[in-house]
Protein backbone atom coordinates (compact mmCIF):
# COMPACT_ATOMS: atom_id res chain seq x y z
CA UNK A 1 0.00 0.00 0.00
CA UNK A 2 0.97 3.51 -0.45
CA UNK A 3 2.25 5.71 2.32
CA UNK A 4 1.11 8.80 1.74
CA UNK A 5 3.59 11.57 4.22
CA UNK A 6 3.30 15.09 5.50
CA UNK A 7 4.81 17.51 3.06
CA UNK A 8 7.00 18.61 5.58
CA UNK A 9 8.46 14.87 6.65
CA UNK A 10 8.27 14.28 2.88
CA UNK A 11 10.78 17.54 2.38
CA UNK A 12 12.93 16.95 5.65
CA UNK A 13 13.36 13.26 4.15
CA UNK A 14 14.87 14.82 0.82
CA UNK A 15 16.97 17.19 2.74
CA UNK A 16 18.52 14.30 4.99
CA UNK A 17 18.92 12.36 2.03
CA UNK A 18 20.74 15.21 0.37
CA UNK A 19 22.72 16.53 3.26
CA UNK A 20 24.11 12.50 3.95
CA UNK A 21 24.98 12.46 -0.15
CA UNK A 22 26.50 15.83 0.17
CA UNK A 23 29.02 14.71 2.78
CA UNK A 24 29.87 11.39 1.58
CA UNK A 25 29.99 12.26 -2.25
CA UNK A 26 30.53 16.37 -2.24
CA UNK A 27 27.92 18.86 -3.40
CA UNK A 28 29.45 18.31 -6.74
CA UNK A 29 29.85 14.21 -7.47
CA UNK A 30 25.54 14.54 -5.87
CA UNK A 31 22.72 14.14 -8.86
CA UNK A 32 19.09 15.04 -8.32
CA UNK A 33 18.95 11.09 -9.24
CA UNK A 34 21.09 9.75 -6.45
CA UNK A 35 19.00 11.96 -4.06
CA UNK A 36 16.21 10.05 -5.49
CA UNK A 37 17.54 7.07 -5.13
CA UNK A 38 18.44 7.39 -1.48
CA UNK A 39 15.11 8.52 -0.65
CA UNK A 40 13.16 6.01 -2.43
CA UNK A 41 10.37 9.21 -3.84
CA UNK A 42 9.15 9.59 -7.27
CA UNK A 43 11.06 12.03 -9.04
CA UNK A 44 8.20 14.57 -9.52
CA UNK A 45 8.39 14.43 -5.47
CA UNK A 46 11.54 16.26 -5.39
CA UNK A 47 10.76 19.12 -7.98
CA UNK A 48 7.83 19.39 -6.07
CA UNK A 49 9.57 20.75 -2.93
CA UNK A 50 12.67 22.02 -4.83
CA UNK A 51 13.75 23.48 -8.19
CA UNK A 52 17.12 22.29 -8.43
CA UNK A 53 20.14 20.75 -6.46
CA UNK A 54 21.16 23.97 -5.41
CA UNK A 55 17.80 24.83 -3.83
CA UNK A 56 18.35 21.76 -1.91
CA UNK A 57 21.59 23.06 -0.87
CA UNK A 58 20.09 26.18 -0.39
CA UNK A 59 17.33 24.83 1.72
CA UNK A 60 19.84 22.77 3.90
CA UNK A 61 21.64 26.28 5.17
CA UNK A 62 18.51 27.66 6.07
CA UNK A 63 17.78 24.82 8.30
CA UNK A 64 21.46 24.88 9.62
CA UNK A 65 20.85 29.09 10.62
CA UNK A 66 17.42 28.00 11.95
CA UNK A 67 19.19 25.49 14.45
CA UNK A 68 21.64 27.90 15.05
CA UNK A 69 19.05 31.27 16.09
CA UNK A 70 16.79 28.04 17.80
CA UNK A 71 19.89 27.08 20.17
CA UNK A 72 20.77 30.66 20.68
CA UNK A 73 17.42 31.61 22.07
CA UNK A 74 17.13 28.71 24.27
CA UNK A 75 20.66 29.53 25.75
CA UNK A 76 20.24 33.38 26.25
CA UNK A 77 16.98 33.03 27.61
CA UNK A 78 18.31 30.99 30.82
CA UNK A 79 18.54 33.45 32.98
CA UNK A 80 19.95 31.66 35.61
CA UNK A 81 23.19 31.08 34.13
CA UNK A 82 25.80 34.52 34.58
CA UNK A 83 25.71 37.09 32.30
CA UNK A 84 28.63 36.30 30.53
CA UNK A 85 28.98 32.60 30.90
CA UNK A 86 25.34 33.17 29.00
CA UNK A 87 26.69 35.12 26.42
CA UNK A 88 29.78 32.75 25.39
CA UNK A 89 27.26 30.23 25.43
CA UNK A 90 24.90 31.34 23.07
CA UNK A 91 27.75 32.43 20.68
CA UNK A 92 28.75 28.73 20.71
CA UNK A 93 25.87 27.66 18.18
CA UNK A 94 26.77 30.27 15.63
CA UNK A 95 30.01 27.43 14.62
CA UNK A 96 28.69 25.34 11.90
CA UNK A 97 29.13 22.04 13.24
CA UNK A 98 31.42 19.64 11.94
CA UNK A 99 28.52 17.40 10.99
CA UNK A 100 27.81 20.27 8.43
CA UNK A 101 31.42 20.94 7.06
CA UNK A 102 30.04 19.99 3.46
CA UNK A 103 27.55 22.93 3.78
CA UNK A 104 29.97 25.52 5.19
CA UNK A 105 32.64 24.10 2.45
CA UNK A 106 29.80 24.75 -0.52
CA UNK A 107 28.87 28.36 0.75
CA UNK A 108 33.05 29.17 0.24
CA UNK A 109 33.13 28.44 -3.07
CA UNK A 110 32.75 31.31 -5.72
CA UNK A 111 29.90 29.84 -7.52
CA UNK A 112 28.17 29.82 -4.46
CA UNK A 113 28.57 33.48 -3.12
CA UNK A 114 24.94 34.10 -3.36
CA UNK A 115 24.04 30.92 -0.35
CA UNK A 116 26.78 32.46 1.51
CA UNK A 117 25.58 35.85 1.27
CA UNK A 118 22.41 34.60 2.49
CA UNK A 119 23.67 32.63 5.31
CA UNK A 120 25.37 35.88 6.60
CA UNK A 121 22.61 37.90 6.34
CA UNK A 122 20.10 35.90 8.37
CA UNK A 123 22.49 35.58 11.27
CA UNK A 124 23.31 39.23 10.96
CA UNK A 125 19.35 39.46 11.06
CA UNK A 126 18.97 37.10 13.91
CA UNK A 127 21.91 37.02 16.43
CA UNK A 128 22.16 40.42 17.39
CA UNK A 129 19.08 40.82 19.17
CA UNK A 130 19.73 37.92 20.88
CA UNK A 131 22.93 38.88 21.98
CA UNK A 132 21.77 42.32 22.79
CA UNK A 133 19.56 41.13 25.58
CA UNK A 134 22.07 39.42 27.26
CA UNK A 135 24.08 42.47 27.16
CA UNK A 136 20.97 44.60 28.95
CA UNK A 137 21.04 42.35 31.35
CA UNK A 138 24.71 42.87 32.31
CA UNK A 139 24.31 46.80 31.95
CA UNK A 140 21.97 45.79 34.53
CA UNK A 141 24.15 43.74 36.67
CA UNK A 142 26.45 46.83 36.41
CA UNK A 143 29.02 44.28 34.32
CA UNK A 144 28.95 46.45 31.68
CA UNK A 145 28.18 49.72 30.47
CA UNK A 146 26.68 50.73 26.80
CA UNK A 147 24.30 52.86 25.63
CA UNK A 148 24.04 51.01 22.72
CA UNK A 149 23.83 47.48 22.97
CA UNK A 150 21.89 46.06 19.85
CA UNK A 151 24.13 48.71 17.66
CA UNK A 152 27.21 47.43 19.16
CA UNK A 153 26.26 43.91 18.88
CA UNK A 154 25.60 44.55 15.44
CA UNK A 155 28.60 46.45 14.46
CA UNK A 156 30.98 44.00 16.17
CA UNK A 157 28.71 41.29 14.71
CA UNK A 158 29.22 42.85 10.97
CA UNK A 159 33.07 43.05 11.59
CA UNK A 160 33.15 38.98 12.79
CA UNK A 161 31.20 37.62 9.85
CA UNK A 162 33.56 39.34 7.54
CA UNK A 163 37.42 39.42 9.75
CA UNK A 164 36.66 36.02 10.95
CA UNK A 165 35.64 34.32 7.72
CA UNK A 166 37.30 31.11 6.72
CA UNK A 167 38.11 32.77 3.49
CA UNK A 168 40.08 35.22 5.03
CA UNK A 169 41.71 34.16 8.29
CA UNK A 170 42.74 31.39 6.06
CA UNK A 171 45.14 33.43 4.08
CA UNK A 172 46.75 35.03 7.65
CA UNK A 173 50.09 33.93 8.91
CA UNK A 174 48.95 32.22 11.99
CA UNK A 175 50.96 35.28 13.90
CA UNK A 176 48.45 37.65 12.59
CA UNK A 177 45.61 35.56 13.40
CA UNK A 178 46.28 35.54 17.24
CA UNK A 179 46.70 39.32 17.16
CA UNK A 180 43.33 40.10 15.37
CA UNK A 181 41.76 37.99 17.94
CA UNK A 182 43.02 39.23 20.90
CA UNK A 183 42.54 42.96 19.36
CA UNK A 184 39.04 41.86 18.94
CA UNK A 185 38.45 40.90 22.34
CA UNK A 186 40.25 43.69 24.41
CA UNK A 187 38.05 46.02 21.74
CA UNK A 188 34.65 44.32 23.10
CA UNK A 189 35.73 45.28 26.75
CA UNK A 190 35.96 48.73 25.62
CA UNK A 191 32.97 48.68 23.54
CA UNK A 192 30.58 47.20 26.32
CA UNK A 193 32.66 48.89 29.23
CA UNK A 194 33.64 45.77 30.93
CA UNK A 195 36.44 44.64 33.03
CA UNK A 196 39.48 43.57 31.40
CA UNK A 197 39.68 39.97 30.79
CA UNK A 198 35.40 39.65 31.48
CA UNK A 199 35.69 38.77 27.61
CA UNK A 200 38.66 36.13 27.51
CA UNK A 201 36.75 33.02 27.07
CA UNK A 202 35.54 34.48 23.47
CA UNK A 203 39.44 33.66 22.24
CA UNK A 204 37.97 29.61 22.26
CA UNK A 205 35.85 30.43 20.04
CA UNK A 206 38.61 30.95 16.71
CA UNK A 207 41.17 28.79 15.74
CA UNK A 208 44.10 30.28 17.10
CA UNK A 209 46.56 28.27 14.58
CA UNK A 210 49.74 27.60 15.39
Amino acid sequence: MRIVKDADVRKNEILDAAEALFAQKGFEETSISDIIEKVAVARGTVYYHFKSKEDIMDALIDRVNNRILSAAREIAADKNTPVFERLFKTLIPMKVPDSADHIKDQMHKPQNALMHQKSKKVLLKGIPPILAEIVKDGIKEKLMSTPYPLESIEMIFTYVLTVFDDDYMNDLPPKERVKRIKAFVGNLEKIFGAKGGSFAPVMQLFPLGG
